[in-house]
């Protein structure tokens, strides 16, 4: 089938080369070097250097770095008393699910007084941070601080770039509130990752470093990895729809905008057996882009990344691609959905049923919407728990029971041309 002249690619996927399917995506201008002084700024004149970066970047003079009580008060005057119950919705569902995460610490005992065992604790400090730049995302902030938070972390920062006026959105700080944050400070770019990294007269260090950004970000958060520890890089937002020909093109078409209107470099992509229905998504992708607020940015999307495969209607063929894509969401819009679950090897979250579209995922369902992308998903997972915590294992042997497994230490050592290693061991007992 010829490629369709309309707003979206229409392909079959058996004449598809998979490179297509995989192909980075996204800007890949260098920002190393501008990255590196700004870093290497902050480093050297700490809050000068923040102040002097938010006026050159943020367009605003700021006297306090830190949000003041003031206006953590204003901004919650401000904010919808109808979404601050929902923020409340919001936060006990991403808590439920994510409770189901806590670790536990364990030890096992074995012959001759032998106790092995691993202990969990939290990351003591952690930073968020949260863009805020063509849209505020309160959801994000609950998303990152939530697992965090029961994890035990005892230390969270989020840090933020004001906007015109040199404040926060106050949906922004009614989350923060929400979760529980008590410490924001009013700054954004690679300089707010080099605060967090570094620490300033006012922003303290931390061990972690979280939270989506721009390019200048995820840069600064690579340059600084080693130093403190950080998330994935996070790359634009992706969705893979499988579908049947007995779904709504307009609900699939809406599912798709949901994404592409994050970026221009969003992808949305549908996976079906039905051409009809690829036809019917293709117009309806047309119709609705007319009325979406948000045009430019998912019209941009949709012609640039967006594409429709055409398959053998063959599930194992779907499941196929969506493997080799991994991608960050992946909904699977047929009948009796659950059978295919097993399926499913690659993707980050996955949403099951004509009933469960990916923005139940960004805000309410609980699960995890900090997600593996860019084919990440063959080797990462969900932000959970998992990321706040660290570990330690523990050894213990007695005399006894180290004579019992000496020869082979010493064995191994010889082996491995260690004498010293062998030494140690022959130090303590006689074999």
């Amino acid at each position: 089938m010829k490629e369709r002249e309309s707003v979206i690619r229409v392909l079959n996927y058996a004449d598809t080369d998979p490179k297509e399917l995989t192909k980075p995506r996204g800007s890949h201008t260098d920002v190393s070097e501008t990255v590196s002084r700004i870093l290497d700024e902050v480093r050297r004149e700490g809050d000068a250097a923040l102040f002097r970066l938010t006026e050159k970047f943020d367009r605003v003079r700021l006297e306090s770095l830190a949000v003041s009580e003031e206006e953590w008060k204003e901004g919650l005057r401000h904010a919808d008393p109808e979404f601050l119950k929902i923020l409340e919705d919001a936060h006990a569902r991403i808590s439920r699910y994510h409770e189901q995460q806590r670790r536990q610490n364990y030890a096992i005992t074995g012959e001759h007084g032998v106790v092995l065992g691993k202990i969990y604790r939290p990351i003591e400090k952690v930073g968020m941070y949260v863009p805020n730049g063509t849209a505020a995302y309160p959801s994000t902030v609950l998303m990152d601080i939530v697992p965090a938070r029961i994890a035990g972390c005892r230390e969270i920062v989020m840090v933020s770039p004001p906007g015109p006026d040199g404040r926060l959105n106050p949906s922004i700080l009614a989350a923060a509130k929400t979760a529980g944050i008590t410490k924001i400070f009013k700054v954004g770019g690679a300089q707010a990752i080099a605060a967090l990294a570094y620490g300033t007269e006012s922003i303290p260090s931390v061990y972690k470093i979280i939270g989506p950004g721009n390019a200048y970000v995820a840069e600064a958060k690579k340059q600084v990895h080693g130093l403190v520890s950080t998330d994935t890089v996070a790359g634009p937002s992706e969705v893979l729809i499988i579908a049947d020909g007995n779904n709504d093109a307009r609900i699939l078409a809406a599912d798709m905008l949901a994404q592409a209107e994050h970026d221009p470099d969003a992808s949305a992509m549908l996976v079906t057996g039905s051409a009809a229905l690829a036809d019917a998504v293709a117009e309806e992708l047309e119709k609705q882009l007319a009325v979406l607020p948000r045009r430019e940015i998912a019209e941009r999307s949709i012609r640039n990344n967006g594409m429709i495969l055409l398959t053998d209607g063959r599930m194992e063929t779907a499941l196929e691609i969506a493997n080799l894509i991994a991608p960050e969401h992946l909904e699977i819009c047929v009948d009796e959905p659950m059978q295919y679950l097993g399926g499913v090897r690659n993707a980050g979250s996955i949403f099951l049923g004509r009933f469960s579209p990916e923005p139940l995922g960004d805000y309410m369902a609980g699960p995890n919407h900090t997600l593996p992308t860019g084919g990440s998903a063959k080797f990462s997972s969900p932000l959970s728990v998992d990321d706040f915590l660290t570990a330690s294992q523990f050894t213990y042997y007695t005399e006894e029971a180290l004579r019992s497994i000496a020869p082979s230490i010493v064995r191994f050592a010889e082996e491995e041309g260690l004498e010293g290693h062998a030494r140690s061991i022959l130090e303590r007992v006689e074999i």
